[in-house]
């Protein structure tokens, strides 16, 4: 008898331990876990961009793809080339190392379920344009004029091409990734 109390004491310790172990915001639905105090909890998508500030708070983690935006762009337009140049000569959250991203890099901030801008509710980012940006691929369908490239509308997401040298975009560069223009 005495040993069975013991057993039933030690796992009714056991369990308070375990209980306490669980953060409290699981349990209580106060914190980023849960949305509502019961148990059939609804999880809540963690946090998506985190602002750099080993960067100087001056590029943005993109925990969904991996990559690093900068945090505030140019809210000059450039053409094409200009809007390499600008990228590759980039030095912000004091690294270099930054580029004109992909068609399929610029397309993965889209939130196409939001306009003007068209990013994820409670997005990072500065000077945000609700316009045309540049992407690095080249707009491959033109194979007799190789002089467009592929563009991404961030009024509402549209995806599109222009001439490249047209100086009426605007540029926000990325650090990591791929970098791959296969097209």
């Amino acid at each position: 008898m005495k040993h069975k109390m013991l057993i039933a004491l030690g796992l009714i310790v056991f369990g308070w331990a375990v209980f306490a172990a669980v953060p409290a915001e699981a349990i209580n639905g106060s914190g980023s876990y849960y949305a509502t105090p019961s148990w059939d909890q609804t999880i809540i998508t963690p946090i998506r961009f985190i602002v750099l500030t080993n960067m100087n708070s001056e590029a943005v983690l993109d925990k969904e793809t991996g990559l690093v935006w900068e945090q505030a762009s140019s809210t000059d337009t450039k053409n094409w080339v200009d809007a390499h140049s600008h990228c590759n000569g980039m030095k912000k959250g004091n690294r270099m190392g930054w580029r004109l991203p992909t068609l399929q890099e610029l397309e993965s901030l889209v939130d196409p379920s939001r306009i003007n801008p068209a990013l994820p509710n409670g997005h990072p980012f500065s000077n945000v344009q609700s316009s045309v940006y540049w992407s690095s691929t080249t707009y491959a369908a033109m194979t007799t004029s190789p002089g467009y490239a592929w563009l991404v509308h961030f009024h509402n997401g549209d995806v599109g091409y222009g001439n490249k040298g047209n100086s009426g975009m605007y540029v926000r560069c990325v650090r990591g990734g791929q970098g791959v223009d296969p097209q």
